[in-house]
């Protein structure tokens, strides 16, 4: 069993080696030989001794600690966006500590005060938005922040995203080359940046065409209410396609129409997403849908982050990257149309 007792002194003793080779060996890109590891890390093992990460933070004024929050995980987008985010933080010498966070401002306030409280070096938000009064909060403690997969207006906080609002004209761009009429929209959670740039630009994509939004639906990102807002939306004059703000409620919308409205996709009613999820391409969906640059995204959020610990680049940066229409099954195609 660990003794909560022994420091870093009573390893460098029994290493016969001096306390600063211990922090060395036990300080993410410290210098020590391969010998001396050795030694130091057989006799911690010995002892049960454990580094205090948070008292080496106080000394240091670096956890090498990136706090990550989240609103929620059952979207399959963020699960498999954050192991991205984890191994590429990993990969440069940072730990993660995940914080779950609806988008309650206290909440959230609640939970960025618990991790300024870990000496984090610095906080990735996704899914999550924050105040001003947040930003000049971690300002004040000298702590960057940069949200992912949403944006803010205004300069207090930097931000990677899709470009929403391109995507959306090029949803609707699809839809109506593929010769539908009565093209309908189920929205995502109003208050969210994603939401609202999807279906502006899809508005705007439909009005260049001429065409109106047939009907609209209120999905909240939930499969539950999605799944309501689709029986709703086909319950008089239904429309022949449906452009659904992520593919999480498009997933929920596509059983609704085959199993319990006897629809057929997209023969009676096409179906686009947003995301590209990994159940997108399963052969039960085959969703067309537009696809967000996970890679990419995590790449520029990492890239940004690290810049802002270093102060190498402290202005906020907000990066948007294209989002390809990727086709399958689930919509028309147009006329003469070749991927």
């Amino acid at each position: 069993m660990a003794n909560d007792k022994v420091t870093s002194t009573d390893v460098a003793k029994r290493a016969g080696v001096s306390q600063s080779a211990v922090s060395r060996v036990f300080t993410p890109g410290g210098s020590a030989s391969k010998k001396t590891i050795e030694k130091v890390k057989k006799a911690a093992e010995e002892l049960g001794y454990r580094p205090n990460v948070l008292a080496r933070a106080m000394v240091s004024g670096k956890s090498r600690v990136i706090g990550l929050v989240v609103a929620y995980l059952n979207n399959q987008f963020y699960p498999d966006a954050l192991e991205k985010l984890s191994n590429q933080l990993q990969e440069q010498g940072y730990h993660v500590l995940i914080f779950m966070a609806n988008n309650s401002d206290s909440v959230i306030e609640e939970v960025i005060e618990e991790i300024l409280d870990y000496q984090v070096d610095g906080i990735i938000a996704a899914s999550v938005d924050l105040s001003s009064e947040l930003a000049a909060r971690c300002r004040s403690v000298g702590v960057p922040i940069v949200l992912f997969n949403r944006s803010q207006q205004g300069d207090d906080f930097s931000s990677v995203t899709s470009d929403n609002f391109s995507g959306g004209i090029a949803a609707a761009e699809f839809l109506v080359a593929g010769g539908h009429k009565k093209i309908s929209y189920i929205a995502g959670l109003d208050c969210t940046s994603t939401q609202r740039d999807r279906e502006i630009g899809f508005r705007a994509g439909l009005q260049q065409a001429g065409i109106d939004v047939h009907s609209r639906g209120d999905g909240m990102f939930d499969m539950d209410k999605a799944r309501e807002a689709t029986r709703a939306m086909f319950k008089n004059d239904p429309p022949d396609a449906v452009f659904v703000a992520n593919d999480h409620m498009a997933l929920a919308v596509m059983d609704t129409i085959r199993f319990e409205l006897g629809l057929r996709i997209p023969e009676d009613v096409s179906v686009v997403g947003f995301d590209d999820v990994p159940a997108a391409s399963w052969p039960a969906y085959n969703l067309t849908t537009l696809a967000q640059r996970a890679d990419i995204m995590v790449s520029e959020t990492v890239r940004i982050l690290l810049q802002q610990i270093s102060h190498e680049n402290d202005a906020p940066q907000k990066v948007a990257i294209g989002s390809p229409l990727i086709v399958r099954g689930s919509a028309r195609l147009p006329k003469g149309y070749s991927s």
